[in-house]
């Protein structure tokens, strides 16, 4: 019985979709002007684990991640850049296509861009217009009146008085409450913009999302997601538009990860605290950023540091390793034991970290196990790779993956080399010439290679 803490009402529900065995679900995506940090890659891959997971149970699942291709951050980047707003997003859009292909996140089922759904977000402000939850104001700005809403602040457990003490006007600003936010801007001298009844203009950020979301899920879906910095205002505001357009409740369940934290403040490119996907795709293959953003439960607030990544390269390793040193085999069965303990701790509001801790559990296993060609071996790796492949772990070779550097690393001794350097210590051992054996191993060694003798043989793998 899947349970899912939904922030709505802050507690774990049991989970039962509108329709029986179908789920919808919208992710806020990316606003495409710069490269993926590892704090958008927490809500990718979390997101990812959550779509895997609800297919595993056989739910049908329809999987929507936006993106955002119009707004002040790309207006600005690409004006100093001096580039086209279109050869901008194009080119992020294609690197972020990257970093989620090295992360294992599958693509989406549909994945809208706001500058196709310009007639969707100008019939929704119109219903808003038409309804009395918005105004034209004197600059001929669209906003959206929040004292319209009786309940406005209830996802984010914000009062309207007490927001309205604390909010800041721009002077430039024509909205009649400080609360209230844009749906149309109105065009400005330089900045692209679209026919619309008021005028020549542009969205605000938070109606493209109720739009598309509205569009390819229909106005009443199951679940919605995104970082948790997205909460408020951005999920509140288009809980108001939704539910306010189409008089119905908006979505069931809200979902939003933790921060990453570095020196404990929220990894943000407006701090400068961040570090690209690419930069520690460099250092660390995309299956070990995967493995320790699962690490954590993806409600928490992780830290991110190398110490935290060297501790999950070495834990995916281990697993490899098991599988490494196994008999190729195929036809073993699905443990139920593990089975069992793997779905409980999914179901338990997708907790990742105590289902690797069942993989690590079933490693110990094979590990004790000193017959490797016991059908109980078998079964237990089965396993391991049924269940790894649920959460987008294990995907590969073990040995190519222990023999591989990181995926953009171009420094080191190659394969060939160690290779050649490995059978010919393998020849001085046989010829009992043990110093050369043993200064091919130190040499080896400094290069940060691990040489592993067996009675089977030899192998190698990168530290």
């Amino acid at each position: 019985m899947l349970k899912i803490h939904n922030t709505l009402t802050g507690s774990k529900e049991v989970f039962k979709p509108i329709e029986e065995g179908r789920i919808r679900i919208y992710v806020c995506g990316m606003t495409v002007y710069d490269y993926l940090h590892i704090g958008h890659a927490r809500m990718l891959v979390v997101f990812d684990m959550v779509t895997r997971y609800l297919r595993f149970k056989g739910y049908d699942v329809t999987y929507v991640r936006n993106l955002t291709d119009i707004d002040d951050n790309i207006i600005n980047r690409a004006n100093e850049n001096g580039e086209s707003i279109q050869v901008l997003t194009e080119r992020i859009i294609e690197a972020m296509n990257e970093d989620t292909k090295a992360l294992a996140i599958l693509p989406p089922d549909q994945e809208p861009r706001a500058t196709g759904y310009m007639e969707e977000i100008i019939s929704m402000i119109e219903q808003l217009l038409e309804k009395k939850y918005a105004y034209q104001a004197s600059n001929g700005d669209i906003f959206y009146d929040v004292s319209a809403f009786a309940d406005y602040g209830k996802l984010s457990g914000k009062h309207i008085e007490d927001l309205r003490a604390g909010a800041r006007v721009d002077v430039q600003e024509a909205k009649d409450d400080p609360l209230d936010f844009v749906l149309w801007k109105m065009a400005k001298s330089g900045e692209p913009n679209w026919e619309s009844p008021w005028g020549m203009g542009r969205p605000g950020w938070h109606i493209e999302c109720s739009a598309m979301s509205s569009h390819c899920l229909g106005d009443h879906f199951d679940i919605h997601c995104g970082g948790q910095d997205l909460q408020f205002p951005h999920h509140e505001n288009e809980i108001a538009q939704s539910c306010a357009a189409s008089g119905e409740k908006f979505v069931n369940v809200w979902m939003h990860n933790g921060f990453v934290r570095m020196d404990n403040e929220k990894m943000s490119k407006s701090l400068g605290n961040f570090f690209t996907v690419k930069q520690v795709l460099k250092k660390y293959k995309g299956e070990v950023i995967r493995f320790f953003i699962l690490s954590s439960h993806y409600r928490r607030q992780i830290n991110y540091s190398d110490v935290q990544l060297e501790e999950a390269k070495s834990a995916l390793e281990g697993l490899y390793l098991v599988l490494r040193d196994l008999p190729v085999q195929e036809g073993g069965e699905i443990n139920s034991h593990y089975l069992k303990q793997f779905q409980e701790a999914m179901d338990n509001d997708f907790n990742t970290s105590m289902a690797l801790t069942v993989l690590h559990d079933i490693a110990h296993g094979i590990n004790r196990i000193e017959d490797k060609n016991f059908r109980e071996v078998q079964d237990l790796a089965t396993t391991l790779r049924y269940l790894s492949n649920i959460l987008g772990i294990l995907q590969d070779n073990p040995a190519e993956f222990l023999q591989s550097g990181s995926p953009q690393s171009e420094d080191g001794i190659s394969n060939d080399e160690i290779n050649i350097l490995a059978q010919e210590r393998t020849e001085a051992k046989k010829a009992k010439d043990y110093a050369r054996a043993d200064e091919i191993r130190e040499n080896l060694s400094k290069q940060g290679i691990i040489l592993e003798d067996s009675p089977e043989g030899s192998a190698w793998r990168r530290k």
